[in-house]
């Protein structure tokens, strides 16, 4: 029986490597999944459109697709935009039922990415008492969305950590520079910030800024392709396609039977 495809839904930037890094993602999750037909779709800014790729799978006669939002958090892309997309898109393709999948975060998987880009950029991870870490979100304005960069920051801080703040790019304080200076006044010997984001683009730019702003000692890369990341992203899809929970855009009642 051939794997339902996996459609990769991302959120999209004006700066090309936002794009890059997500085709990289899905050429990794494909080589790990060889007869996986893997798809990527975009909300905004890059082509092609999560509209156009469901038109097209469904002109060749694909009948079932799992999409995985590239998400860290249910934030108001995950509860509004990826649902009222996939929605109206489906509106109109009456032989496609479309399987939405759980966000990526939180997830352990996640926080071994961060660990990997922290060692990567010269963080010895070995003792861990004199670093202080910020963990660096987007941010939103859904507080629900803020609160689990929080909860991810208590726990991490549980691994060893002299402490972990969270920090925002926009939306809420504090602000990364704000809080690599916190850390340092309260005695962190040593302080790395670990962008808590995907794939490069304006706000993690601001991350970066606010990290040397504020004088961190290390700065980690975006999680980007991370084998961790690869993995999460396979997990998802299989959970969803082993449940085959429905996406709202299509309802229990009009779903194809088996």
């Amino acid at each position: 029986m051939t794997a339902t495809p996996l459609l990769l839904v991302a959120h999209g930037s004006r700066d090309p490597r936002h794009a890059a890094t997500v085709l990289e993602l899905r050429a990794r999750v494909a080589a790990a999944r060889p007869g996986l037909r893997v798809e990527v779709g975009f909300l905004d800014f890059c082509v092609p459109s999560v509209p156009r790729v469901l038109e097209r799978l469904a002109a060749e006669g694909v009948r079932d697709v799992v999409a995985v939002p590239l998400l860290l958090t249910r934030a108001f892309h995950a509860k509004a935009d990826i649902p009222a997309v996939l929605r109206a898109a489906t509106a109109g393709l009456p032989g496609l039922s479309v399987t939405r999948a759980q966000v990526l975060g939180p997830a352990p998987l996640l926080t071994a990415a961060l660990e990997r880009r922290l060692r990567q950029a010269g963080l010895p991870l070995g003792d861990r008492r004199p670093t202080g870490v910020v963990l660096a979100s987007a941010g939103s304005s859904d507080p629900e969305a803020n609160a689990v960069i929080a909860d991810i920051a208590r726990e991490w801080r549980r691994t060893g950590w002299c402490a972990v703040r969270p920090a925002f790019a926009s939306a809420s304080p504090p602000h990364v520079a704000d809080a690599v200076r916190a850390l340092r006044a309260e005695g962190a010997r040593r302080v790395a910030v670990a962008p808590y984001v995907l794939a490069p683009g304006r706000l993690p730019d601001r991350i970066a800024r606010g990290a040397v702003e504020g004088g961190a000692d290390v700065l980690a890369d975006v999680l980007g392709a991370a084998p961790e990341v690869m993995a999460l992203v396979v997990r998802r899809y299989e959970e969803a396609a082993a449940r085959g929970v429905l996406s709202p855009a299509r309802p229990a009642a009009r779903r194809r039977s088996a």
